[in-house]
């Protein structure tokens, strides 16, 4: 291992000979030449590669990209690997209370009480609120806040659409009997 110092110095004694520092492996710094030749050998090398079919036959070949055409998201990277991983509970809050507002609905189809709805509903809203104050870094907490009664209302005409309403017959007599008055 050399001393940095010595590697400085003899840098600047190289330097004011005019000697050029291409790619000297003492200081380790490449001069634009060799960026150029690494430039060309990083080309011939994928030019070889694809001749020999290296490229062929892989996964997502003729498909268009992911989220090309999408509005701009800094965070689509780590939304992107909570998705494919899975992972819940994971995240920045921002990112979390996103997927969490896209599943509310569903989560609160399962409920069967007006003060459960209710519940639920305000404890989003708070945390939707707490991680608007939180100065910690990290992507914007863009959520919006779920107005609670329309929520509600919503709540229940998707619950009274997805029961059916039973079919009322007349009720049937039994024989020798009269309708009572």
């Amino acid at each position: 291992m050399t001393d940095p110092r010595e590697a400085a110095a003899r840098y600047r004694a190289r330097q004011q000979q005019g000697g050029s520092a291409e790619d000297d492996s003492e200081t380790g710094t490449p001069s634009a030449a060799a960026a150029v030749d690494r430039a060309a050998f990083v080309e011939s090398a994928i030019q070889v590669a694809i001749r020999r079919g290296d490229f062929d036959d892989l996964p997502g070949a003729g498909k268009p990209l992911e989220g090309l055409g999408d509005h701009h998201d800094p965070d689509w990277w780590i939304r992107r690997k909570i998705e494919t991983e899975g992972l819940t509970g994971l995240g920045p809050p921002a990112i979390l209370l996103r997927t969490e507002d896209r599943e509310l609905d569903g989560q609160l189809d399962l409920l069967g009480r007006e003060s459960d709805v209710r519940e639920v509903l305000e404890d989003f809203n708070r945390r939707v609120r707490e991680a608007r104050r939180q100065l910690q870094g990290g992507p914007p907490v863009v959520t919006a806040l779920r107005d609670v009664d329309a929520e509600v209302v919503a709540w229940a005409e998707r619950r009274a659409a997805r029961t059916p309403v039973p079919e009322t017959s007349p009720r049937r007599r039994r024989f020798g009997r009269r309708p009572r008055d």
